[in-house]
């Protein structure tokens, strides 16, 4: 079974390779790709600059890999972070930089790519919402010191991680890092592994769609753990005493293990026999949500103008700007479609000075994570009918100022 799981790991890593043209280490999750690559290319009590509109499971797990968080100021037109904005003061004292490409909109990497070549340190490429993005003809995670990619976002494997590395000479030192950290699947896992097909199986001869069965269980598991709130609870008195173990994963994982609690586990073969799958078949899947988001735009006059211009992107999610975000949100979650990766507020508000640097232009990041409302193309049908029958004004940035 361990050659078997060997093999197809190795596969996936070809598989995203090939796209790259990078060396690749399978990963468990994102989440420990990320952790890798932080604990590689920097040190304890490094400062990382990064976008506050983004996930609280990012910005724990930069804690947990020992590095301060540093908030950036952010563009109001796609919520991603403001190179020319960031003061320079701030550039001095960073060690590294981190993207989020949020919901599929590509980070300016290249001039951050120009600006930290010119300062010598990493830029790391989260890719998690931007697998099938690319920019000026090169795939997104190939412009970074290291990328990080999450396989349960586009590849809606549930599971599994890529560290898609610049100098491939790290690969033994990333596996290594890698192995200290992952734990073995226990006897709940294992008959999950066992279970979980067969229930895919069941739900797929019923006619339940893949989109549907996956946000409805994703909106049980979140409510469980998560309550009403968009961040989970920061329980400052045992964040202070995890922070003052240093870069100790154990300490972090309260946090970490958010919404994922096997994010440490290696997947079981048919779980990666399924990544693999649906790996192959990335292009149809981009060219899917190409269209899909071609048809939100033409057909509401919501989506933030960033998504609107150019050809039309293939996005995780497609960023709406609402007024009131609560009651279109009710009126989705009315018809069976639950809008979740909303960052708000910006993790600068939420973790407070004590635990992040803020950024020191937070207005922008303040309307775009209170106006956003990110909702899936591939059930572009269902935020259609909703979005009509609820009729919402379009909040426009110089309407807020």
């Amino acid at each position: 079974m361990e050659m078997k799981q060997q093999r197809l790991q190795r596969e996936i890593e070809a598989n995203i390779a090939d796209r790259l043209g990078r060396e690749c280490v399978f990963m468990p999750s994102g989440r420990i790709a990320l952790y890798c690559a932080l604990r590689t290319h920097l040190k304890a009590g490094d400062a990382l600059l990064m976008s506050p509109v983004n996930d609280d499971v990012i910005y724990f797990t930069v804690l947990a890999a020992g590095v301060r968080p540093v908030m950036a100021p952010l563009s109001a037109d796609d919520g991603n972070i403001d190179v020319e904005a960031v003061p320079a003061e701030t550039w001095s004292r960073v060690r590294g930089v981190l993207t989020t490409n949020l919901y599929g909109l590509p980070d300016r990497v290249e001039k951050l790519r120009e600006r930290c070549a010119a300062l010598g340190i990493p830029l790391i490429e989260d890719v998690a919402h931007a697998i099938e993005t690319s920019v000026g003809g090169k795939p997104l995670g190939s412009f970074g010191t290291a990328a990080a990619f999450s396989l349960s976002k586009h590849v809606d494997a549930g599971c599994g991680g890529v560290l898609a590395l610049g100098d491939g000479s790290l690969r033994r030192d990333i596996e290594a890092l890698r192995d200290g950290v992952v734990m073995a699947r226990g006897p709940l896992q294992l008959a999950g592994d066992f279970v979980k097909p067969r229930a895919r199986a069941v739900l797929d001869a019923l006619g339940v769609t893949g989109a549907l069965r996956s946000t409805r269980l994703v909106e049980v598991l979140l409510r469980a753990e998560r309550g009403s709130a968009h961040r989970m609870d920061l329980h400052a008195d045992e964040l202070r005493r995890a922070i003052a173990q240093g870069a100790v994963l154990d300490a972090f994982e309260p946090w970490v293990r958010v919404d994922r609690n096997d994010y440490r586990m290696m997947p079981g073969v048919d779980a990666l026999k399924r990544i693999l799958a649906r790996l192959r078949r990335l292009d149809a899947d981009r060219e899917e949500r190409i269209r899909a988001v071609e048809r939100l735009r033409r057909e509401l006059d919501l989506v933030a103008p960033v998504a609107c211009r150019g050809e039309p992107l293939p996005l995780f999610r497609v960023p709406l700007l609402v007024t009131d975000r609560d009651a279109v949100r009710a009126e989705l979650g009315g018809r069976g479609f639950w809008a979740h990766y909303i960052y708000d507020p910006p993790l600068d508000d939420y973790a407070g000075a004590e635990f992040a640097d803020p950024s020191p232009a937070p207005d922008a990041a303040r309307w775009w994570a209170r106006h956003v409302l990110p909702v899936n193309p591939l059930r572009a049908d269902i935020v259609i009918a909703a979005l009509r029958s609820q009729a919402p004004a379009r909040a426009l940035w110089a309407g807020a100022q």
